[in-house]
């Protein structure tokens, strides 16, 4: 009876020390390519694994580092810190309203002008000219958002700012840039596109060059304008890039760029009810009032979020082009 029940497992152990030789001797084979592969594996442990231990001071009620992590007395109830984020804190809800709001506006009106800079760069004939062009618009990619806090105070400085030095050698009156939030959001907009449209063109415009070039000549004997082949064939070709790299951005919507939200505004109270985002207000929480319960449910919130808004948007996408899914 015990060898009639034993037989049945034996194939399967087979089968799973095929897979496993299998298995080990597609690494052998490139062990270089894993080798290569090792460093950054290590640091994506590093920071990116090892500190969600940390998520548990998001259900503590205080952090004391003498008793450590799992030491410190936790939240009653555990979702406390979740309740003062979301019911007792209007810069918390505003920060979250602003995270969606900014981001989704960057990603939309970003990819239009990448896509049209794209476009743009197919077009030039010229190669020196071309090269040029493109160079300069993927220029500023490189340039600090400390950099770009510099040119934010010279231009929309109110006594010495070079656009009210312009609108009073007109006439106007000056405009205090730093003190009217409402100006802010199309501000950042044309900073962040004028930072990162250059360097997401070259994505597409390396789509739009691996094109088959009969069908712009099809296209041509069809008596098709340029507009036309920009319509009918440039854009439906990018479909699938665009795709794709939207549900990258849609990964990352609750996290801001630090950096140019909490640089260029300059961290005036003044502009927090439309630059004020999840990762500022993160920082102030931690400097200010060094809650570490509240600024990991924060985090914890933001990396829950858009977690779940990847899953939605990659099962959307897989049911318009199935090529254009992430997994």
């Amino acid at each position: 009876m015990v060898e009639g029940l034993a037989k049945p497992a034996l194939p399967k152990r087979r089968r799973a020390a095929h897979r496993l030789r299998r298995t080990l001797r597609g690494i052998i084979s490139g062990w270089q390519l894993y080798l290569m592969a090792l460093p950054a594996v290590i640091l994506l442990f590093i920071f990116n694994y090892m500190p969600m231990y940390g998520t548990v001071l998001a259900f503590k009620k205080r952090f004391i580092p003498r008793d450590g992590i799992w030491g410190s007395p936790w939240a009653t109830p555990l979702t406390r810190n979740f309740q003062i984020l979301f019911k007792n804190s209007p810069a918390g809800i505003n920060a979250i309203r602003n995270t969606l709001y900014l981001n989704t506006l960057f990603i939309v009106v970003g990819t239009v002008f990448a896509i049209a800079l794209a476009l743009a760069f197919n077009e030039i004939q010229h190669r020196r000219f071309k090269k040029l062009t493109q160079s300069l618009s993927f220029l500023p990619y490189f340039i600090s958002t400390v950099v770009l806090a510099i040119f934010a105070a010279g231009l929309l400085g109110f006594e010495n700012g070079a656009i009210n030095g312009l609108l009073t050698g007109l006439g106007f009156e000056r405009v205090a840039f730093f003190m009217r939030p409402e100006l802010w959001p199309a501000i950042l907009l044309i900073t962040v596109i004028w930072k990162g449209a250059g360097y997401t063109s070259v994505v597409y415009l390396a789509t739009i060059a691996g094109i088959d070039a009969e069908l712009y000549e099809a296209a041509k004997i069809d008596g098709a304008s340029r507009w036309g082949e920009i319509w009918y064939i440039s854009l439906p070709m990018l479909k699938t890039t665009i795709i794709v790299l939207t549900l990258l951005q849609i990964g990352r919507i609750m996290n801001a760029d630090f950096g140019l939200f909490y640089n260029v505004t300059q961290d005036i109270p003044t502009l927090y009810p439309t630059t004020d985002v999840l990762d500022t207000f993160i920082y102030r929480a931690m400097r200010k009032t060094g809650d570490v319960g509240i600024s990991s449910a924060t985090a914890l919130f933001q990396s829950g979020v858009a977690f779940v808004l990847v899953l939605m948007s990659n099962f959307i996408a897989r049911r318009i082009d199935e090529n254009a899914a992430l997994f």
